[in-house]
């Protein structure tokens, strides 16, 4: 006669779950403050709107992301506290580009076999980017799935809702001939491209503990890089008069034109100077590595960008001195002009499905 077959044996530890659920208790109410409602555990997370009645017409905004195959390094690595970081500021720091400050987050967390320290690292990585950017992290789901994914293995995701006002929403209708570009440097590659990166140290043959000096560190620790917040220093510039902001753009899966591109208007071009920053080492590393071709690289990768400002001209210096003093550094990226088409053959526009503005790359990179 068989055994008789029980959620364990099928592989779900429930007493796993609600350990990682322990561990993760105090990282997660250390970003509530007195408008989330009840506890940890609570079928669905509560928050205090109330707020929301001292603006004149309040629109929400909200975005839903993961962090991509970067798993993949975190999970070869086993180091798992700031992955949840990542996430964060894929889902937060897409919502600020059109001036939404960040309300709440929930995550999800889908695994081959429950591993409550594992867990519990990758909430808290959540739960420190959540408190940097003022972001309440309400909810949240971690889901055992045997014999679909290994034991080992796991993804997550994440989705963010925000309040902007109505008035005060930023974007393409801002935009003008004359504008001028900020970069943002990033911290590295952030969280996107990375089937590419491991396309290229797989076909090389590095392995994730190799010391690279032009790093200064392993190669598996610079992929781990975690990903650079800009929400807090893009709203004090969203909400500073000073700084003219009129478009934001997170530049991330497809890299700094396709991006760029989406937040301005039919009719006018971005012309973004190549030669206006150094790339970073590992971005001119994976491209030797790989022989990866130059416009599929920054068609892909970020190349040190990782968020651009657009503002009006005699916005530059404050926006600039803002960024310094939030410890990012920023520089003129270029400049927005009327679109004549002169250099069409050339021209990034219409990326996922937006129809908007245009951008041109000049020049050559500055690799040193």
């Amino acid at each position: 006669m068989n055994e008789p077959l029980t959620y364990a044996a099928a592989g779900v530890d429930t007493a796993a779950g609600d350990r990682a659920v322990e561990l993760m208790r105090a990282a997660v109410r250390a970003t509530h403050d007195a408008r989330v409602l009840g506890g940890v555990g609570g079928f669905a997370g509560l928050f205090d709107a109330s707020a929301l009645t001292r603006y004149r017409r309040p629109l929400l905004a909200t975005s839903t992301d993961g962090v991509g195959t970067k798993v993949a390094i975190a999970q070869a690595m086993d180091v798992h506290d700031t992955i949840g970081y990542d996430l964060v500021g894929m889902v937060v720091d897409d919502i600020v580009v059109v001036g939404a400050e960040p309300l709440v987050m929930t995550d999800y967390i889908a695994t081959g076999r429950v591993v409550p320290e594992r867990v519990a690292a990758i909430v808290r990585g959540i739960a420190e980017a959540c408190r940097e950017t003022g972001t309440a992290l309400v909810g949240g789901e971690t889901a055992e799935h045997p014999g679909l994914l290994g034991p080992d293995e796991y993804d997550l995701a994440g989705a963010v809702t925000g309040v902007v006002e109505a008035d005060a929403v930023l974007g393409p209708e801002r935009v003008r001939a004359g504008d001028v570009l900020v970069g943002m440097a990033s911290s590295g590659l952030h969280s996107n491209g990375y089937s590419l990166v491991r396309a290229v140290i797989g076909s090389a043959g590095w392995a994730l503990d190799r010391h690279v000096d032009e790093l200064g560190r392993t190669l598996g620790e610079e992929l781990l890089t975690p990903t650079r917040l800009y929400a807090r220093p893009c709203l004090d510039l969203a909400a500073d008069p000073d700084a003219q902001v009129h478009a934001f753009s997170h530049v991330t899966g497809g890299g700094l034109a396709a991006n760029l591109a989406r937040v301005l208007p039919a009719g006018l071009l971005a012309e973004v100077d190549r030669s206006t920053w150094v790339v970073p080492p590992v971005f001119t590393l994976l491209q030797h590595l790989g022989d990866v071709p130059w416009p599929d690289l920054e068609a892909t990768l970020n190349l040190g960008v990782g968020m651009v400002a657009v503002v009006g001209p005699d916005g530059v210096a404050p926006t600039i001195a803002t960024l310094a003093a939030a410890g990012i550094p920023a520089w003129v990226l270029g400049r927005v002009t009327h679109d004549d088409d002169a250099h069409a053959a050339h021209l990034v526009r219409g990326t996922k499905g937006v129809q908007g503005g245009a951008v041109l790359l000049e020049g050559d990179y500055r690799t040193t």
